[in-house]
């Protein structure tokens, strides 16, 4: 039977964060990590695994938020090489991203420093939403800035952070809110090189024609109205593909 994704999660995993996070911080309690962990996540389906590693970082690691966030950034490594790898070779970083998901709105800057460089080698999707609900207007600045990164992983993250219906995620309405940038911040993206990231595009649309319909098509009259390049005319089929069912 093949190894369910929850089960890389447990005694062995947790050892293993250890040996980083002492390596990268002296002050490190791995007593106390170890001991909120060892022989507590067999039990677990893959979210309380991921919640309560979380909750032992929070509770192993002394200082300031900010200093939390640059310890993690320590032991981040390099930044993915593909597109792919997220799920496969950054997977570990699942609980780090969960603890900034529940502590970002602390500290907005260092959370918005820290999610994109995480972003590159896990996925920031999660920890940014609740930035945006937070604090939108700056977060929507923000998310048009990464929408022309240079990182493939970044721009991903500018159209997937702001989507309404990410799954796994709570309904996050910003792009409905703040359409004006929502919807330069697609534009900005609809050329895109990447298919990583069309199909993010794409998906946003989908999930925009679910709740505003209309909003979704004045997106595509606009764009069709210019010629369109290729990733374009994907991005509008892959985003359309509902309205034929």
């Amino acid at each position: 039977m093949a190894r369910k994704f929850k089960d890389c999660f447990d005694d062995s995993y947790a050892r293993m964060l250890a040996a980083k996070l002492s390596a990268a911080a002296p002050a490190f309690r791995e007593e106390v990590f170890l001991r909120m962990l060892m022989g507590q996540l067999d039990n677990l389906e893959f979210s309380g695994r991921v919640d309560r590693i979380a909750r032992a970082l929070d509770a192993s690691l002394p200082g300031a938020y900010a200093e939390k966030l640059s310890v993690f950034a320590a032991i981040l490594g390099a930044p993915l090489a593909t597109e792919t790898g997220m799920f496969t070779e950054g997977w570990w970083l699942w609980p780090i991203a969960r603890y900034v998901e529940h502590h970002a709105t602390e500290d907005c800057a260092a959370s918005v420093a820290f999610i994109r460089e995480l972003t590159r080698r896990h996925t920031g999707e999660f920890a940014v939403r609740p930035l945006l609900k937070a604090n939108p207007e700056t977060m929507m600045r923000v998310m048009l800035a990464w929408s022309r990164d240079v990182d493939v992983h970044v721009r991903r993250l500018a159209s997937e952070g702001v989507r309404i219906r990410l799954p796994w995620a709570r309904k996050l309405t910003v792009a409905l809110e703040r359409f004006g940038e929502f919807r330069a911040l697609l534009a900005n993206l609809k050329d895109d090189p990447s298919r990583f990231v069309q199909k993010s595009v794409g998906n946003n649309l989908n999930d925009l024609f679910k709740e505003a319909p209309d909003k979704a098509a004045a997106i595509i009259r606009d764009w069709e109205a210019m010629p369109c390049s290729r990733a374009t005319q994907w991005i509008i089929r892959h985003g359309s593909r509902n309205l034929k069912k």
